[in-house]
């Protein structure tokens, strides 16, 4: 970036978007505050092209003094870091956490956070800070005879998977898929021993699993986790999965025939799940410090009616609690499971469409009242509970539960502005802002009072322990996104506290909110690269529905800027329970470049999108495609009014996922208003996608995925339309796509397809990534019959025309 103009940034802004991961490279991020609050561990790489991420850790003292110490460096225990070997296992996981990224790149730490363990080049690793909070690095694979002979091969059995250390850090447990194996540590960090402490018999098929979370688990409701440790170290819970009920697909690689294809099981909606158990082990340590199973217990439940294991929770002394769902997700049971294995109903919630699940939920306080979500339809708001009443305010929707403690629930919240229409005095700069846009987080007792941890509007999530907090996000003041580190001495005397209503009500604007006058706060070090350009959008409401939209023009420095009439540009969001027009600059700077190619750009949130509660939600119930593709012609026609040099005549639409099957259908559907799309991985037969997403808004009648599927659709096709799909994709198959080439072929229309070999959904690879931007502008520039500068996939630049 140092010494470019606007211009050269936005050049060059493909292939620097793809060699620093979306400008996050050297960008702190996932952030686990530890102990009493003061430490807080966090990953970041050296710089803005590195995707190697090292293990740091903050440390804030009450005085205000700050430092950041690293842990473990992954180039320092490694010959090769950007050449490390990552098992299949965990290649799946980073496929469904989006984790793009090396080195580092997930950890576990004990209860006091002296402890962090985490898996390099297949080994597992532990960093055992000191009291000069200095690291100790251990291979705990290796024996100290061997730990400085790299070429020493492990016994230790493998692949090495879900690493997680015991609260009491005195013993490390990892799955491999078919066993259970525990490495077990004395106080000074050495290796005292390592064991299977449990396994799959034998005689097992390879559709069994044990201690790793199935397919729908991780990719749709954000579930990594196979076990879970009790918070004191005497017991462990364990998923067993079968996969045998799902078909069996195969992935292959064109381009390299001799390699056969590779069969997996995918479960394909409206077809069968994985069968899902738990097992309940009691530990027993002898004198030695080993640790072994005295006891194992099937954990009982109604499987067959609730076959989904949606999340797990185990907090303090209390027993662990189980979230269940059935098939169609619109009935779900909250479950206490004893230590005999035989569980307990807590509570019963159901819905006529579908239960969302809510991150972080359900949870026990410490005291031992249960937290709960709850899609309150009456109040049209995304709620919570305690022990079965309502207690956060009306208007403002619940998105994630990062804490749970006796007085308070640490929340991200996105505000209702008709149903909440007032707000804390810490906000009322920026309560326009604070609505469906923004992700808050807030703080919120059991009372209902309200209680802001950010102010400025964006998108924000937080850790907290003890005194301590994390807080990290984006907004659209800054390119960069902040990670700070805060340390309270004291908050709000209780006794001071009004009800959220009546406090936002009756404080005047000069009356200054109670805040904590004895933090001390540092911002955490960002060595990430910015794009160099600040995005123009503005945010409207479109059309009948209000839609939420980001309307995005060609920059100042841009030749298009101040063009009298633009094309318009349209790139809709991700999807049902996604959003794309929030606040925060990351979001738009596709968008920005999009914009100074000579396009208005717009993205529109339509219904089915989040944070504007359940109704709105559940507004696309069985008909996805009739509304989604609605909105989007929705908010076109409504532009005039908001942006009077759109060119209704020349819009096109791109998107990737839902995005690209909303961009097909566009053509497809409304060609009268649509005149080109690029659709990319678009998942056009909904039969051939997961269980647990589909059948949430689809139901299970086959004749809904009919009418919802594009197949039918493409002999209508008389648009231009571009076709993007990875062949190595596991989450929407490359069948989809080649299905809808098929149809188009069939029906003589012509169109083009961009087969990626090598490409999974995310699409990380540098070269692809900054060149699929380019040929897909290009696209658009013959379709809508638009001049513009013609730059190749390598980036040189030739004269170009204003748009005519």
């Amino acid at each position: 970036m140092d010494g470019m103009d606007y211009r050269e940034s936005m050049e060059k802004y493909p292939e620097r978007k793809a060699r620093t991961l979306r400008f996050t490279c050297g960008a702190p991020r996932s952030a686990r505050v530890v102990g009493d609050g003061s430490r807080a561990l966090f990953l970041r790489s050296d710089g803005p092209e590195d995707l190697v991420t090292s293990l740091w850790m903050s440390i804030l003292s009450g005085d205000g003094r700050h430092r950041e110490v690293l842990l473990a460096d992954p180039r320092k225990l490694l010959a090769d870091a950007d050449g490390e070997r990552v098992s299949p296992q965990e290649r799946a996981r980073r496929e469904r956490a989006r984790e793009g990224g090396r080195g580092i790149v997930s950890y576990d730490s004990d209860v006091s956070g002296d402890r962090v363990v985490f898996v390099l080049d297949g080994h597992p690793f532990m960093a055992d800070i000191g009291s000069d909070l200095a690291a100790t690095v251990t291979d705990l694979s290796r024996d100290a005879g061997d730990a400085s002979d790299a070429t020493a091969e492990s016994s230790l059995p493998s692949p090495v998977a879900a690493l997680r250390i015991s609260p009491d850090g005195r013993h490390a447990l990892y799955s491999t898929g078919r066993e259970l194996v525990v490495i077990d540590v004395d106080e000074n960090g050495s290796v005292l021993g390592r064991s299977v402490v449990v396994a799959l018999s034998q005689d097992a098929p390879d559709t069994m699993v044990l201690g790793l979370p199935e397919f729908v688990a991780g990719e749709e409701m954000d579930r990594y986790d196979g076990f879970w440790w009790s918070p004191d170290s005497r017991r462990v819970l364990v998923e067993t999965f079968d996969s045998s009920p799902e078909p069996v697909w195969y992935l292959s690689d064109p381009t390299d025939p001799d390699v056969p294809a590779v069969p997996r099981r995918y479960p394909r909606a409206l077809t069968r799940n994985a069968r899902v158990g738990l097992s309940l082990l009691d530990l027993t340590t002898d004198f030695s410090g080993r640790c072994r199973v005295s006891a194992s217990k099937d954990v009982t439940w109604d499987d067959e009616g609730f076959e989904y294991l949606a999340a797990v929770s185990w907090i303090g002394a209390h027993d662990p609690v189980l979230l269940v769902q059935n098939r169609r997700q619109n009935k779900d049971l909250v479950l206490d499971v004893h230590p005999d294995g035989s569980t307990t109903v807590l509570e019963r919630h159901a819905n006529p469409q579908w239960l969302d699940l809510i991150a972080g939920t359900p949870a026990m306080t410490p005291d031992g009242r249960l937290v709960c979500a709850l899609n309150d339809m009456d109040a049209d708001t995304n709620r919570l509970t305690v022990d079965g009443r309502a207690f956060t305010p009306v208007g403002w929707q619940v998105r994630r539960v990062l804490d749970v403690t006796d007085e308070d629930v640490l929340a991200v919240v996105q505000r209702t502005p008709d149903l909440a229409p007032d707000v804390p005095s810490a906000w009322r700069n920026h309560a326009d802002g604070h609505d469906a846009r923004s992700l808050d987080v807030v703080r919120i007792d059991y009372e209902g009072n309200l209680f802001p941890v950010t102010v400025e509007p964006g998108v924000w999530t937080a850790s907290r322990r003890g005194r301590g907090m994390v807080v990290s996000g984006r907004d659209m003041a800054s390119a960069m996104s902040t990670m700070t580190h805060v340390l309270a001495g004291c908050g709000p005397d209780s006794s001071e506290r009004k009800t959220a209503s009546d406090a936002m009500r009756n404080r005047t604007a000069a009356e200054p909110e109670r805040r904590v006058t004895t933090d001390v706060r540092a911002a955490i070090g960002n060595a990430a690269e910015t794009p160099g350009f600040t995005p123009t959008t503005r945010f409207v409401r479109l059309g009948a529905h209000g839609l939420i939209a980001a309307i995005t023009r060609p920059g100042a420095d841009s030749r298009f800027a101040g063009a009298s009439r633009l094309p318009v540009l349209m790139r809709p969001y991700g999807g049902p329970g996604f959003q794309q027009a929030v606040l925060s600059q990351s979001y738009h700077w596709d968008s920005q470049w999009w914009a100074d190619q000579g396009f208005l750009v717009v993205t529109a949130d339509g219904r089915g999108t989040t944070g504007r509660g359940p109704r709105w939600d559940r507004e696309i119930a069985g008909r996805m495609k009739d509304v989604t593709l609605a909105d989007q012609v929705e908010a076109v026609k409504a532009l005039p009014d908001v942006a009077p040099e759109a060119d209704l005549g020349r819009v096109a639409i791109i998107g990737w996922s839902y995005g690209g099957y909303l961009s097909a259908l566009a053509v497809l559907d409304a060609p009268d208003v649509f005149r080109a799309a690029c659709a990319g991985a678009p998942p056009v037969d909904w039969t051939l996608y997961d269980t647990h997403y589909t059948e949430r808004y689809l139901g299970l009648d086959p004749e809904t995925y009919r009418r919802n599927g594009l197949l039918d659709d493409a002999p209508g096709l008389r648009r231009p339309l571009m076709i993007i799909h990875g062949f190595a994709d596991d989450n929407v198959t490359i069948a989809h796509s080649l299905r809808l080439s098929r149809a188009l072929m069939a029906a003589g229309r012509p169109h083009v397809f961009l087969p990626l070999t090598g490409i999974t959904h995310m699409t990380n690879d540098p070269d692809v990534a900054r060149s699929l931007l380019v040929l897909q502008r290009d696209f658009l520039y013959e379709a809508l019959g638009m001049d513009g500068p013609t730059v190749s996939a390598g980036g040189s630049a030739k004269p170009g025309v204003a748009v005519r």
